[in-house]
C-alpha cells in the first residue's frame, strides 16, 4: 500500500496538470516498510527527454541530488511519479523497460484535455532485471479528502 498525504496526492496531480501538454515526473520521499510506504514529499523533476510529450526521464544528476536531500532529512526514496498525457493511468512499455528501482512505487496520472483523472500506483516488485514486474498497488489518502481529489 502506498500512503499519501491529500497534500502529496494533491501536488502530484496538480504538477501532472501543470505539465500538459507533456509528461510530468518527479520522486517520491519517504519512509517505507515491509508491506506499505508512506510518502511524506513529493519532489518535482525536471524531465531530460528530448521527447517530453510522450516520454519523461529523470536526469541521474537531479536524481542523486534529490536522495542526498532525503537522506539529510532522514527519508528515502520510495518512489516515483509522473503523467501521461492523453493516455490512461497505466504503464506502458517504456514505463517498464526504465523501471529499475526494485521495490519502489510508481506513480501515473492520466492528463485529460489538461485535467487529472485517474491516478494508479504500481510496485516494482521482483529480485532484479530478469524476473521483475509491476503490481497494482493500492493509494491509500490519509486525512479527509475533498471533494476536487477524488475528480
Amino acid at each position: 500500500m502506498l500512503r499519501l498525504s491529500q497534500d502529496v496526492y494533491a501536488q502530484i496531480r496538480l504538477e501532472a496538470e501543470g505539465a500538459y501538454p507533456c509528461e510530468g515526473c518527479g520522486v517520491l520521499l519517504g519512509v517505507a516498510s515491509e508491506d506499505s510506504a508512506r510518502v511524506t514529499e513529493a519532489v518535482a523533476a525536471r524531465t531530460a527527454s528530448a521527447s517530453p510529450l510522450n516520454h519523461y526521464e529523470r536526469g541521474l544528476k537531479e536524481l542523486v541530488s534529490i536522495q542526498r536531500q532525503a537522506q539529510i532529512a532522514g527519508l528515502e526514496i520510495v518512489g516515483f511519479y509522473h503523467s501521461h498525457p492523453d493516455h490512461p493511468a497505466e504503464w506502458s512499455k517504456t514505463d517498464f523497460a526504465e523501471a529499475h528501482w526494485i521495490g519502489c512505487s510508481y506513480v501515473i496520472t492520466e492528463v485529460a484535455e489538461g485535467r487529472a483523472g485517474a491516478t494508479n500506483s504500481f510496485w516494482l516488485a521482483g529480485t532484479g532485471e530478469v524476473d521483475k514486474r509491476f503490481d497494482q498497488q493500492e493509494i491509500y489518502i490519509e486525512g479527509p479528502v475533498e471533494a476536487d481529489l477524488e475528480r
